[in-house]
């Protein structure tokens, strides 16, 4: 992306956390969330039938944490330099059915609401492309002054906190505002899911193909139990599998994200595919299920994710990136001394290549491979289904065949040089299939 379109930190527009704004199209949650929270970036007939069921569907009311007030919203994802940022959180809330699915809710911690999962995503300007960023949930960072909820002034900024400490600080506003002091450029919008919201979403899906090398057990905390082999999961397992660490990789959080980049890989394969996209019904039990996690407070949006054209343009911005140029990767840490065995310091002189190859829109390359992540191992390729050719273009009656001065075709454009991304940023491509490691 271009630079920063915000500033951020001292000097912005206070934030707000929450306004109630009415979503006259609440498709447009499906979208968001299948585009954003659940890592589905191939929704190709998805935005067609989305217009198609928009007027027959409700108005719903959500509340929406305004990002910048000030700025009008583009039109389109076209009118957005650079392409587009989009963080991602998934916050482990106590409240109501979402108590039952968290050891620390169920140890009686309900001191607040913290983004146990964070996630950037970076969909490119032209040639599209697709990049998510996971942000360890034990990293050590900076937390930026944030706004309060009741906009009576800011809380003060806070050096060397977790990262999940951010939502529980200041909500989604307060979480946006501490991922783009990392990354130094703007957030464009913002989602959070809670729990039970995923777990609706995923059974609306229809499940999702993972692989296990070897049996896996995790009784105390997240209660999932899976034979080696392949499991296609959803609902509570899914979100299950999403969350588990003990008993995977090394046990850390680190090994958890490399599970949860194995999960959208599949997924984005499926979606891909006309399993999903070419089939109405599944698609209007996407929006119906959307819908009602607005309703029940499951789902939190930034106020530009209440415009539907935008999401469209962003979900078919998206729909034919090759599997190669889906890129999922761990923001680069090493282990933190004297701060406990789970908590890791940035990295961010490689963090810093990563970023900015994403400002300039140029395609990354992983040096290193997705078993570097703890949880996981490569274990094939996966071959993106072909599209019908289409058909060449009949040449005009009459018109001279083409000759040294008017030549038949354009000159091939050269190919864009690829960024290695540096070895300590782990990850995988939509392209590699995965499975997960017991822990040693």
């Amino acid at each position: 992306m271009a630079a920063s379109k915000r500033p951020s930190g001292e000097g912005r527009a206070p934030l707000a956390r929450h306004g109630a704004l009415k979503s006259r199209h609440p498709f447009v949650t499906l979208v968001a969330m299948l585009g954003v929270v659940l890592g589905v970036f191939g929704v190709s007939a998805a935005g067609i039938a989305a217009y198609n069921v928009w007027d027959a569907t409700q108005t719903v009311t959500a509340n929406a944490v305004v990002l910048d007030g000030d700025k009008p919203l583009p039109p389109s994802l076209g009118a957005i330099e650079g392409g587009v940022n989009i963080l991602v959180a998934g916050t482990d809330s106590c409240e109501g059915e979402n108590a039952r699915l968290s050891s620390a809710c169920r140890a009686g911690d309900t001191k607040g609401e913290r983004n146990d999962v964070t996630m950037l995503v970076h969909i490119s300007d032209e040639p599209r492309r697709v990049t998510v960023v996971s942000f360890p949930r034990d990293m050590l960072v900076s937390i930026p002054s944030c706004p309060k909820e009741d906009s009576s002034g800011s809380y003060s900024a806070m050096s060397s906190q977790m990262i999940n400490a951010s939502y529980q600080y200041g909500g989604l506003a307060c979480t946006v505002l501490t991922v783009e002091s990392l990354i130094q450029d703007e957030i464009d919008f913002a989602a959070a899911i809670r729990w039970a919201g995923v777990i609706n979403m995923s059974d609306a899906i229809g499940g999702v193909d993972v692989c296990v090398a070897e049996d896996i057990s995790d009784p105390d905390n997240t209660g999932l139990s899976l034979t080696a082999g392949t499991h296609t999961l959803e609902g509570e397992q899914a979100l299950q599998f999403l969350r588990i660490r003990h008993g995977i990789g090394d046990g850390s959080d680190l090994g958890r994200i490399s599970n949860q980049q194995q999960f959208m890989s599949s997924m984005v394969r499926k979606l891909q595919s006309d399993s999903v996209l070419a089939n109405p019904a599944t698609l209007l039990n996407l929006a119906t299920t959307a819908i009602n996690q607005v309703q029940q407070k499951q789902l939190v949006l930034s106020s530009g994710l209440t415009n539907p054209t935008l999401m469209v343009q962003i979900a078919m911005a998206a729909k034919d990136v090759p599997y190669e140029d889906i890129v999922f990767v761990q923001y680069p840490t090493v282990y933190a001394s004297g701060a406990g065995g789970s908590r890791v310091m940035p990295v961010k002189d490689a963090a810093k290549v990563l970023f900015d190859a994403l400002k300039a829109n140029q395609p990354l390359t992983l040096t290193g491979d997705a078993s570097q992540g703890y949880g996981v191992e490569v274990t094939g390729e996966a071959v993106k289904p072909e599209t019908a050719p289409t058909p060449a273009a009949t040449e005009p009656a009459g018109e001279a065949p083409p000759t040294a001065e008017t030549p038949a075709t354009a000159e091939t454009p050269a190919a864009e040089t690829r960024v290695e991304l540096p070895s300590d940023i782990a990850g995988q491509t939509a392209k590699d299939i995965t499975c997960t490691q017991r822990q040693k």
